[in-house]
């Protein structure tokens, strides 16, 4: 389920028990709406505008930390791809076949972590991704050395590709996020409560319910932004491909 829905479902549970308040505002009898009542009642929206905002905050501050992170790493992979695509260069014809392999590994790559790019591109299986980069590690380590500069290119390159495997399984893991369902459903549920808790000491009129819809989109954006920052490879937030996509040039010469 997109964030956009779960979104537009938050703002209609939310507006929703904001209308049913009002309407039990009108049919509770009159000693529920006593002063005492009302105090309770207070208190206890008090303890769950609290409780909610505290949660919704925390939410964000992690979403987008867990969201910065990810976009860092992003951009480290495309620096270490550009490196170890110049190192091999330095090797002339006999990085050829290693840097077109790159090519290969990193296309598929893409394409498996940005659904959306894949425009037909071959998405290699984990295990066929595994056997690919373990090919071409090997094959860097076995290139010919022939001189003292192209040691240390070679023993830069094999590090470079440990640190993007590293990388890149990171990467692999935050895909899926972290955001616990259960958790989203009580949060919802306490927002709900909450606005029934709004309407239930309030009459009808227009000014009241822009504000409850207001508050209502308000809390569902937050929920929204949490959702997408969850999920940093899909959807209208989504991290930028271009890094890696651009750190290899278009073809091997």
């Amino acid at each position: 389920m997109s964030s956009l829905v779960i979104a537009a479902l938050v703002c209609a549970f939310t507006f929703g028990g904001a209308m049913a308040g009002i309407l039990l505002h009108v049919r509770l009898p009159e000693h529920h709406r006593n002063d005492n009542s009302k105090d309770v009642i207070k208190l206890v929206m008090g303890l769950i505008a609290t409780v909610a905002a505290l949660v919704l905050g925390l939410l964000i501050s992690s979403a987008k930390t867990s969201y910065d992170a990810q976009k860092a790493e992003v951009q480290q992979l495309g620096i270490h791809l550009f490196q170890l695509d110049h190192i091999l260069m330095r090797f002339g014809p006999d990085g050829i076949e290693a840097r077109e392999q790159l090519r290969r590994i990193v296309s598929s790559n893409i394409a498996r972590s940005w659904p959306g790019q894949a425009r037909g591109k071959a998405v290699l299986s984990p295990l066929e991704a595994q056997k690919e980069s373990e090919e071409l590690f090997r094959r860097v380590a076995s290139l010919p050395v022939r001189t003292g500069p192209q040691q240390a290119d070679q023993a830069r390159a094999l590090q470079q590709l440990v640190s993007m495997w590293e990388t890149h399984r990171i990467l692999d893991e935050q895909a899926g996020g972290t955001l616990a369902w259960p958790f989203l459903v009580v949060l919802v549920f306490w927002l709900t409560a909450l606005f029934v808790g709004f309407g239930l000491f309030t009459r009808f009129n227009l000014t009241v319910c822009a504000a409850l819809l207001v508050g209502a989109l308000s809390v569902a954006g937050a929920v929204f932004l949490i959702l997408e920052m969850n999920q940093p490879y899909r959807g209208i937030m989504q991290i930028s491909s271009a890094p890696v996509r651009n750190a290899l040039t278009p073809e091997v010469r």
